[in-house]
């Protein structure tokens, strides 16, 4: 092993003091006394939170697991027409924000949208004489947080159901098991682990959603703390909120951690042999590919056209100054979040890589858990001490000095970039990790030899070979920032907003058809990030002419540095 070098220990103790402060700030603030409104909140909202937050989790794991498992084993194991095409089209949702989702869907909607209109010109009725579904309902979030966050269970079931056992198929085949019955008792079950993951992510995500549940007027816990905070100005109350919700997402992290408790996969044989898939015919096929034309219509193709629509037809124009100035601050607090986070992520997992200990491994544990934390969670649980020690600074500093500081990080861009650094440093972590773990140990005992240090190694032989999966991380990171909307609302200083704010305040006065001009920017921008995951995970699919590239150069890498 290299030699030890103590400060990349104490350097990733620090990152992963920093993102605990806000988890810590909540927690402790239970045993705060605020200015009376907690009583007040339970007896009043707080049912009606826990409730509706509870409707939300049932309908999006029942709408996450139908949309996601169904098209991902179909997509393995069928053969119909477009499967290709599904095949990554379906991961095109995660490219658009619930958010956006809601704004389009609302406009196209509601009573003075396209479709009623529609429907009362060609009957003749009036608004009084039909039934319309209401968008703006428990309903209709269930609806768009299910197509908008189903690619997490189709992602990681299509990769379950790829690395599932041909035999075990095959027996069930003999055994006179139907495809039906073989995806019901043998491919589900063995996928149970990563169905409940992506489900757990999809639920982490829907109790982090603040723009959808604020323009449908549905009471939730991030509502409730942005209207504690801001309202009625009780910041005691409003992080009592979050501790609350903090317990959702700790419960959903241990139900997916419980599900695969000892639980433990295996490649044993280095060969790969290909699925036999079953060839669909007729009305089959068709109804396979209209299975799963509907989430992808729903969750991306649908909104897409409709916002290009409204943009193209009455939307704001996206080179005027003010438009300009909202892109340059997105770009900026995008582009700072995105450099930090890949740095502190390859610090990281490089002292957990060279040190190996207790210490550097918990370390990465705690840096990894924001992502699970709510963006409200985070930027109260940051507010608090950081608006307390700028006000002790600026005191100490007046008072010896005679110099009035203000509030240097709570009135910057600073504190924003660090609550953002606590939601995004799973991202950028997981990914330099997996690159990591792609680089054979024997490179670095072929760098000792020939007399490099670990900083000269991670400068000379690791850096190079990171880079790709660096690039990666980053511009996942960059495209988070740029449509996240809770902690920037909460957060942004004075007069400073972004693309996700101008979208948030135009969809808050129903201006629906300008708010289209941000939204579609902000899905325009996370289409990126989607199409190079895409095509990293056709390319690294087995039996593909990219893997076993990949696989035969591994060994020649191996001898050159043994």
């Amino acid at each position: 092993m290299l030699k030890r070098i103590p400060w990349l220990t104490g350097a990733a103790l620090v990152v992963a003091a920093l993102v605990a402060v806000p988890i810590l700030s909540v927690i402790w603030s239970i045993f705060q006394t605020g200015q009376g409104n907690w009583p007040h909140l339970v007896e009043t909202v707080l049912p009606q939170y826990i409730a509706n937050s509870l409707i939300l989790m049932a309908g999006v794991a029942v709408g996450v697991i139908v949309g996601g498992v169904g098209p991902a084993w179909l997509v393995v194991m069928c053969r119909f027409p477009g499967r290709r095409i599904f095949e990554w089209a379906l991961i095109l949702p995660l490219a658009v924000p619930a958010y956006v989702v809601a704004y389009a869907y609302t406009d196209f909607l509601q009573a003075a949208g396209p479709v009623q209109t529609l429907i009362r010109d060609l009957s003749g009725w009036t608004a009084q004489d039909y039934w319309f579904p209401e968008i703006r309902s428990l309903g209709g979030a269930i609806v768009i947080f299910s197509t908008v966050l189903m690619p997490y269970t189709y992602l990681l079931a299509r990769t379950a159901f790829l690395e599932q056992s041909v035999c075990v198929l095959e027996v069930a085949a003999t055994l006179g098991r139907s495809p039906w019955n073989r995806f019901r008792t043998v491919a589900v079950p063995l996928a149970r682990p990563a169905i409940v993951a992506g489900t757990a992510l999809a639920l982490m995500e829907t109790l982090a959603d603040f723009g959808t549940v604020a323009h449908f007027g549905i009471n939730t816990f991030t509502t409730g703390i942005y209207r504690t905070w801001f309202s009625m100005g009780d910041r005691v109350a409003a992080a009592q909120l979050s501790s609350i919700l903090l317990t959702f997402v700790f419960g959903l992290l241990l139900l997916e951690r419980y599900n695969r408790h000892k639980a433990r996969f295996y490649q044993t044989s280095s060969k790969y042999q290909q699925l036999k898939p079953s060839h669909l015919r007729g009305f089959k096929a068709w109804g396979a590919a209209l299975f799963c034309s509907v989430p992808l219509v729903v969750g991306f193709l649908a909104p897409f056209l409709i916002l290009f629509w409204m943009a193209l037809t009455a939307g704001h124009d996206l080179f005027s100054s003010r438009y300009i100035e909202l892109t340059t601050n997105s770009v900026i607090l995008a582009g700072v979040t995105a450099i930090l986070a890949v740095g502190l992520a390859l610090l990281l997992s490089y002292a957990a890589r060279i040190e190996q200990s207790r210490l550097t491994i918990g370390a990465n544990l705690i840096a990894g858990m924001g992502y699970a934390i709510p963006g409200s969670i985070i930027a109260v649980g940051i507010l608090i001490p950081v608006a307390t020690f700028d006000n002790a600074l600026s005191a100490w500093l007046e008072a010896n000095f005679g110099i009035e500081t203000g509030l240097l990080l709570t009135g910057s861009i600073a504190a924003l970039v660090f609550a953002y650094l606590v939601r995004f440093m799973a991202v950028a972590l997981q990914t330099v990790q997996a690159s990591f773990a792609k680089i054979t140990p024997n490179m670095e005992h072929a760098s000792r030899t020939l007399g490099h240090g670990p900083l000269s190694t991670g400068l000379r032989v690791h850096l190079p070979i990171l880079s790709g999966g660096m690039l990666t991380a980053g511009l996942i990171v960059f495209v988070d920032v740029m449509k996240e909307l809770p902690a920037t609302l909460i957060m942004r200083p004075f007069n400073f907003d972004t693309l996700a704010i101008q979208a948030y305040n135009l969809a808050k006065d129903e201006r629906l058809t300008q708010a289209a001009t941000p939204s579609l920017v902000i899905v325009a921008c996370g289409l990126i990030p989607v199409l190079v995951i895409s095509r990293a995970i056709m390319q690294s699919r087995p039996g593909t002419k990219a893997a076993r590239r990949l696989r035969t150069r591994a060994p020649a890498k191996s001898e050159a540095f043994t």
